[in-house]
């Protein structure tokens, strides 16, 4: 557009320059004929003068001394020659000093032209008598004039045209020229604006100013050239380096254009979609259908749009969406440039399946606590009440039946209550005393403290012990306690007269004591295998319905990795039963020393 108004303006000013030349040629052509008619009119006048004059010098010469006849008859003559030998004299007129006509001779050719352009009119003086005795008039017809002042003014037209064609051509050839390279140079611009770095334009026949202005543009459009193959390269590994980033990122990243369009996908936000990177790109994010058939994003985005980008950047868009059973946490943020400049957003896909279990079972959690609190301290209170208040009714077996349930409750009370003590501790980090023990003979304690719960359905439990297991470092109750609970679990899910199988293998190749207990219990699914140590996680279906805090498993888990850096296991098959166990590093005392 501006070189469209420089182009007009240009042509303007040409237009103008060629239109003030021609009115100043022609007034100067004007001035110069005007002026050169006056001199030539002024001119004639002098020459009419002379003729006037010299006819009156010439008559007097003439008519001296001779009669009034023969002064007639000799003007005539002398008029007559006069008027013959010269075309421009219209005619001749002699008057007496009282101004009465003598004579008069008219030129034959100009008898019907009517009057004479000039007439000049001389006094005839005698040589003896200082007073006029006549005049004489001549009557110029000014063809002459006529003549002279029309080739002139032709004359001087033909010059004055010449010279303005001339000047003209020039300044349209001068114009054509300045055009010209600057057309050249204008083409090098839109090379240049169009990306094309490096275009050259070639300086010849051009003037040594507009040459040198063409090698500046020139060696200009080289250090571009170079310049964006450096800025290439340079945003290229900046590009890469925000790719590999992008990449590697844990959490999902979506990054969308101004339009919605999908430009960047990272490998973490194709697998939480489920999608491949060339289904996604260049597509609307808003079309994204979940597994329930739902267009996900596109509440959420519209949202985004209304919300103005001030708010919107300090407090994104937080929402859950549902994929294949993923929660999928998804927080949406505006994209600026430096410049601060809106260029789209970014959607930040965070994986909160566990964190959505976790708090499923830690819901479960706190409702299995709080029942199975509730249920001791219900038998306690019923029971405890009615000893208190009917215990003489009752004999003594009833009175002590009465106080072992209360025995049994205190104790599965005292052992939840353990249980969430000791998570707490144990999750907060606390280190732990170890000593030398004998790991046969913590065994035997375990089992011996369980026995009582073996009793009501005929479970046996057999131990089975390699020998020569050296002592080693070890915190006792920690493990007794773990130990405790994985006893408690196979009594719990071993059927009437079954055998529960306590094993003790020294693994002197691997330096590390294997414990495992094996029950003949319902089993276990694979899927739930995977999790069955997981904080609050239960088996919940119908063959596991025996309640409890989820917490025991996650127990024996921290207490024997987290604190001992062992290794606990799980194998077990549904209807052929389960085995637990764990594997401790054989460590001394001499070798904790070292350490």
């Amino acid at each position: 557009m501006e070189n469209r108004v420089s182009l007009t303006t240009q042509n303007r000013l040409i237009i103008s320059g060629l239109l003030l030349s021609t009115i100043l040629i022609v007034a100067i052509a004007i001035f110069a004929i005007f002026n050169i008619q006056k001199k030539l009119n002024e001119g004639y006048q002098n020459f009419g003068q002379v003729i006037s004059k010299t006819l009156a010098i010439e008559s007097v010469q003439l008519t001296k001394n001779l009669s009034d006849n023969m002064i007639k008859e000799t003007l005539k003559e002398h008029s007559d020659s006069i008027l013959k030998s010269h075309n421009d004299i219209v005619f001749i007129e002699f008057r007496d000093k009282n101004g009465n006509l003598i004579y008069s001779g008219k030129h034959e050719s100009t008898l019907n032209k009517g009057k004479p352009n000039i007439t000049v009119t001389s006094p005839l003086i005698s040589e003896n008598n200082a007073n006029p005795i006549g005049s004489v008039t001549v009557g110029l017809s000014g063809n002459i004039i006529s003549q002279i002042s029309s080739t002139t003014r032709a004359s001087l037209l033909f010059v004055f045209s010449v010279a303005w064609l001339v000047f003209a051509f020039v300044i349209l050839i001068n114009t054509y020229l300045i055009t010209r390279e600057l057309r050249i140079l204008q083409e090098g611009v839109k090379k240049i604006s169009t990306g094309e770095f490096g275009y050259k334009i070639s300086g010849k026949d051009v003037s040594n100013e507009v040459k040198e202005l063409f090698n500046s543009f020139n060696d200009m459009s080289n250090r571009l050239h170079l310049y964006e193959e450096q800025n290439i390269d340079r945003i290229m590994l900046e590009r890469n380096k925000f790719e590999s980033v992008l990449m590697s990122i844990a959490n999902g990243v979506v990054v969308c254009n101004d339009s919605d369009n999908v430009v960047l996908v990272n490998n973490h936000a194709q697998t939480l979609l489920e999608v491949n990177e060339d289904q996604l790109l260049n597509t609307k994010i808003q079309n994204y259908i979940d597994t329930s058939g739902k267009e996900c994003f596109k509440e959420k985005i519209e949202q985004f749009k209304d919300t103005p980008l001030e708010i919107i950047e300090k407090k994104p868009i937080e929402f859950n969406i549902s994929v294949d059973q993923r929660v999928i946490k998804s927080i949406i943020s505006p994209m600026f440039t430096r410049s601060k400049d809106y260029v789209g957003y970014i959607i930040v896909l965070i994986d909160m399946t566990k964190e959505a279990e976790m708090d499923q079972m830690r819901a479960h959690f706190i409702s299995n606590v709080s029942h199975e609190l509730r249920t001791p301290v219900t038998v306690l209170r019923s029971y405890i009440d009615t000893l208190y208040n009917y215990g003489n009714e009752f004999d003594y077996e009833t009175q002590k039946e009465f106080i072992g349930t209360i025995n049994q409750e205190i104790i599965r009370l005292n052992r939840m209550v353990n249980d969430i003590l000791d998570f707490s501790r144990l999750e907060s980090n606390v280190k732990i005393e170890k000593t030398i023990n004998n790991i046969s003979n913590l065994i035997e304690e375990c089992v011996n403290q369980v026995s009582v719960l073996t009793k009501d359905n005929n479970i046996q439990i057999k131990i089975t012990n390699d020998e020569n297991i050296p002592e080693f470092l070890f915190n006792y109750d920690s493990i007794e306690r773990a130990l405790t609970n994985l006893l408690s679990n196979a009594i719990k899910y071993s059927p009437a007269n079954s055998q529960i199988d306590v094993k003790v293998i020294y693994c002197s190749q691997d330096n590390e004591v294997e414990v495992s207990v094996t029950d003949q219990g319902c089993g276990i699914a694979p899927e739930h295998q995977k999790k069955i140590f997981d904080r609050f996680y239960r088996v919940e279906n119908n063959t596991h319905t025996i309640k409890g805090t989820g917490l025991g498993l996650n127990l024996v888990k921290t207490t024997i990795e987290k604190h001992h850096n062992g290794k606990v296991f799980v194998f077990s098959e549904l209807g052929k039963g389960s085995t637990f166990g764990f594997r401790l590093p054989l460590i001394k005392i001499d070798e904790c020393a070292r350490v």
